[in-house]
């Protein structure tokens, strides 16, 4: 500090003159030159002003619309009040339980379908009305979006107001008016066998469970045995009122059975293999193809030739109605000795051809056996005999010249 104060010791400074004491001192005016900011600043005043002016707008219309609201809601409308509850009624319907109803079906998910039914609420069709079957989904019973069809009203959900709809009680009314009408032309149907208990089975027929009772079931098997198995059945009783629908196996195998004619071809299946034979199935009929009749040549292990579940054509050699007993035979179809055992295929293919052949023999062998007993007893049947051959005529029904029967060869047995 002393250092400094010597150094301001030896300056001098000017005497001021009066003239500088006599005017006051203003410091020299300094120019400012405007912001850079500026232009933006003004741009956002204009836009907030802009923006306050547009909420002020909104705001007045929002308030006029309230007031209309308020005090004329149908000012400017091009329809009335009435007009929009005649339009609603217009498309209306009656929803009380059992109307039918048609409907659209616009989406599905795992619960059901959502259907559109035109109805003031939507309409739902819960998966288990879906279809008289069980399934899991209703596309299985082939309910996708935009199928068209009729539903009934089965209830009302509460929560929502929806309506519950059924496809389940339509096919339902369905399938007994269509058992009445298979009843009355006495058909024979084919029903899976569902369940059991100690008086029958329970078979499924057109949707509907009905009681077959194992009086009226042909074979001896138990309801393990034929669960899961197709029956012929025939009605007894179709009872929609008090839900009784009654089968008879028995009616329809004695119908099957009837169509049998000796030396027919029939498909059948191998059931099982026993050391006289095999049982094969005959369109519910069990029959017995000996192991004698299997091929010319002899058969020592029939497990060489057939296996259970094998299918194959056999020839009806004999019928028992009252034993319910059938014969089978392959050896019969065989075009040549031991083709059953060597190409069983060929023996198919030519099955229809080699049993006209056997029933050709066995209706020589008859006319034989008729010639005979005319030769011998021509009083039976009023015709007689000549020496030539010749059958005469004793009836109008016969030619004038008579049968010429001498051309007739004896039924050779294979």
């Amino acid at each position: 500090m002393a250092s400094l104060a010597q150094q301001f010791t030896g300056l001098r400074c000017p005497p001021l003159s009066s003239s500088r004491l006599s005017k006051p001192f203003f410091p020299p005016k300094q120019t400012h030159k405007p912001s850079a900011l500026s232009p933006i600043v003004s741009a956002a005043v204009a836009i907030s002003n802009a923006q306050t002016k547009e909420r002020a707008q909104l705001k007045q219309l929002f308030e006029e619309a309230y007031e209309r609201c308020r005090t004329d809601p149908t000012e400017g409308v091009a329809f009335t009040l009435e007009d929009f509850h005649s339009a609603l009624d217009k498309y209306d319907f009656n929803s009380e339980l059992g109307t039918k109803v048609k409907g659209t079906v616009f989406s599905t998910d795992n619960n059901g379908a959502l259907v559109d039914i035109t109805a003031k609420s939507s309409a739902y069709l819960p998966v288990q009305e879906a279809c008289i079957y069980k399934i899991k989904h209703v596309e299985e019973a082939g309910i996708v979006p935009g199928l068209k069809e009729e539903f009934i009203i089965i209830g009302e959900n509460e929560v929502d107001d929806s309506l519950i709809l059924s496809l389940r009680t339509i096919q339902h009314q369905l399938a007994w008016e269509r058992c009445r009408q298979l009843q009355a032309e006495d058909v024979v149907v084919k029903g899976k066998v569902v369940s059991g208990n100690k008086g029958g089975v329970v078979a499924l027929v057109e949707g509907l469970r009905g009681f077959v009772p194992f009086s009226q079931i042909s074979s001896k098997s138990t309801a393990e045995e034929l669960l899961n198995k197709e029956l012929p059945l025939k009605f007894v009783e179709v009872d929609e009122e008090q839900s009784r629908l009654v089968f008879s196996n028995r009616k329809a195998m004695a119908d099957s059975q009837a169509q049998l004619g000796i030396g027919s071809v029939v498909i059948g299946t191998v059931q099982s293999l026993k050391p006289y034979g095999a049982f094969i199935d005959i369109g519910g009929i069990n029959g017995l193809l000996h192991v004698s009749q299997i091929s010319h040549d002899r058969v020592s292990d029939i497990a060489t030739v057939l296996q259970p579940g094998d299918t194959l054509k056999v020839m009806i050699l004999s019928h028992d109605r009252e034993r319910g007993r059938v014969s089978l035979s392959t050896k019969k179809l065989e075009p040549t000795p031991g083709d059953m055992i060597r190409n069983p295929k060929l023996v198919f293919e030519k099955a229809e051809e080699m049993a006209q052949t056997f029933r050709q023999r066995i209706a020589q062998a008859e006319a034989m056996a008729r010639a005979d007993m005319l030769r011998f007893q021509p009083e039976v049947s009023g015709l007689t005999l000549g020496s030539d051959g010749i059958l005469g005529p004793l009836t109008s029904d016969l030619p004038a010249e008579g049968l010429n029967l001498s051309g007739v060869s004896p039924a050779v047995e294979s």
